[in-house]
């Protein structure tokens, strides 16, 4: 499919409408031969979106799974080492920019 054809495609009249609905009524499911192949949703605000985004990122959900598993390891941080980390984070971050 070209580059020209997906634009027609993507502002077809059909299509408008169906974002109308999915912003005014909800998700809306996309079937092909009876099977769910994908789901129109409208984010409310930029936040919702980005929820959206994220809560459906295979790499987040990979970071978040090997996070719980070092939890549950043993191998989690304190709140004060965490932010005590964070901190130098900075601090190492600005000290560079500094350098440059």
């Amino acid at each position: 499919m070209t580059q020209e054809s997906i634009f027609s495609l993507i502002f077809a009249p059909e299509v408008i409408d169906y974002v109308e609905k999915a912003q005014n009524q909800g998700p809306i499911l996309i079937t092909s031969n009876g099977k769910a192949i994908t789901v129109l949703i409208a984010p409310i605000d930029d936040d919702d979106l980005e929820n959206l985004l994220l809560s459906h990122s295979s790499e987040l959900q990979n970071v978040l799974n090997q996070s719980r598993q070092s939890i549950k390891m043993g191998k989690g941080l304190t709140t004060d080492t965490f932010w005590a980390r964070v901190e130098n984070s900075v601090e190492d971050s600005e000290s560079e920019n500094d350098r440059t």
